[in-house]
């Protein structure tokens, strides 16, 4: 017998496009600007600052409808936990990714009406989404009115710091995302046919 269970909503499926898209556009264009040359160019270096800039408004105006949604909906406890509780299922579920999925072995931590992700799922994303992404938008917003950062910080431009912390979340989230797909493709007919459905299956 097979079960469905409702895991993405419509505002979530429209809220995980659309950062998607923001995501790509900004790493893009930021790779751009941050490697600009007249010999090289991914994106001429004016298109690429004010597509950076509307995308990073976007992303803003989104990430706001997703801590407001998750405030008023059910969808917020996926992302709340107990870290003494969750470092040990972390372990066992990083032993099932690089060992036991590969013997054919069973998730230790599939998923249910009550979970949505395994462990390490559950923790990064929160990293990600409650701590990477804010510091972003942050210092993208710091970047985008450049009055508001200090001038000067111990004899370091200000502008700079931010910068490097920008471009170093940003780097982060990169890295994430290169993982985040890979994962997905595990499971890869159920996963993107839950995100189009909003449904998962269950035997």
């Amino acid at each position: 017998m097979i079960n469905r269970f409702y895991y993405y909503p419509g505002w979530i499926r429209m809220w995980h496009l659309i950062n998607a898209l923001c995501c790509l556009s900004l790493i893009y264009t930021g790779i751009s600007m941050q490697y600009a040359d007249l010999n090289f160019l991914l994106v001429k270096f004016k298109k690429a600052v004010t597509v950076h800039n509307i995308s990073g408004v976007i992303l803003l105006i989104s990430y706001l409808i997703f801590v407001i949604g998750n405030g008023v909906t059910k969808n917020g406890r996926f992302y709340t936990f107990s870290i003494k509780k969750l470092l040990h299922k972390i372990k066992k579920q990083i032993r099932y990714y690089s060992v036991g999925m590969f013997k054919g072995e069973k998730s230790p931590y599939p998923l249910s009406k009550k979970r949505k992700f395994n462990p390490l799922q559950q923790f990064t994303y929160s990293m990600v989404m409650y701590v990477l992404l804010p510091f972003s938008i942050i210092t993208g917003v710091a970047m985008l009115f450049p009055v508001l950062i200090i001038t000067k910080i111990c004899n370091i431009s200000g502008v700079l710091i931010v910068d490097l912390f920008h471009v170093s979340v940003g780097f982060l989230i990169s890295v994430f995302l290169i993982i985040h797909i890979y994962f997905s493709t595990i499971g890869f007919k159920k996963n993107f046919k839950a995100i189009v459905n909003g449904w998962y299956e269950h035997e």
